[in-house]
């Protein structure tokens, strides 16, 4: 389970309830994020991905249901095409495998906003993208502590994930994909949107499009019983 850029492997504490225990959850904490070691970079993704074959290793585990939203999901598919002989299924959750040619620019400022003003410069904008105003409202809790993992995030570390993500191009690389995978997106997702699900859809063979409707960019916080129904199918 591979969480989403600034937050830590708590993303997942509604998916891993809505599981009920039936089956083995390993979440972990990305590099330079949560409790893992910090890293001002450059990053390739594949070392991103390499690091979760390590934690793997280290837990035991040959194979496994790979799981990834937004960042987490970027590193995924990275995985998926790179240790594909670990993986037995794949969740690709609102994320995108090229964030487009303005991506290595759009991805660079805000890096340089969190550097300039901190981490709480940028909480306005996610707060805009992360959660839909219905479930904001209904659920403040859930976006309080998404905040309080987000704001206690090193900047330097930060950035180094920033600019992976703006220069990582998996258009290619998940050609090669040949397991079962599930790409699901929320239908009012604004920062991987629609679209790069499809993408994905189109260049992995067989994989399956869930839309989420009403939800925004963040599914397993919004949708946790509906993420873990389809974790549950895939496992």
């Amino acid at each position: 389970m591979l969480h989403s850029l600034a937050l830590d492997r708590r993303f997942w504490d509604g998916v891993a309830l809505a599981v009920d225990g039936e089956a083995e959850m390993l979440a972990l904490d990305c590099r330079g994020h949560g409790a893992s070691g910090r890293d001002a970079g450059p990053i390739p993704v594949e070392r991103m991905a390499d690091d979760l074959a390590a934690v793997l290793d280290h837990a035991g585990w040959d194979r496994a249901l790979i799981v990834g939203c937004s960042m987490g999901g970027t590193i995924a598919l990275a995985f998926a095409a790179r240790h594909a002989g670990r993986c037995t299924g794949l969740v690709a959750i609102d994320t995108t495998a090229w964030y487009g040619p303005e991506a290595p620019q759009a991805w660079e400022d805000r890096a340089a906003r969190a550097e300039a003003g901190g981490m709480a410069a940028l909480l306005p904008f996610q707060h805009a993208r992360w959660l839909s105003p219905a479930f904001r409202e209904a659920h403040p809790e859930v976006e309080a502590a998404a905040d309080a993992v987000f704001l206690a995030n090193d900047v330097p570390s930060y950035g180094a994930a920033c600019r992976m993500l703006g220069t990582t191009d998996l258009r290619d690389a998940i050609t090669s994909i040949r397991v079962p995978t599930l790409v699901m997106v929320g239908a009012e997702d604004g920062a991987t949107p629609p679209s790069m699900a499809e993408e994905i859809v189109r260049r992995i063979p067989g994989a399956r499009l869930q839309p989420l409707p009403g939800a925004r960019h963040l599914t397993p916080l919004e949708r946790p019983a509906e993420i873990a129904e389809a974790l549950l199918r895939m496992a």
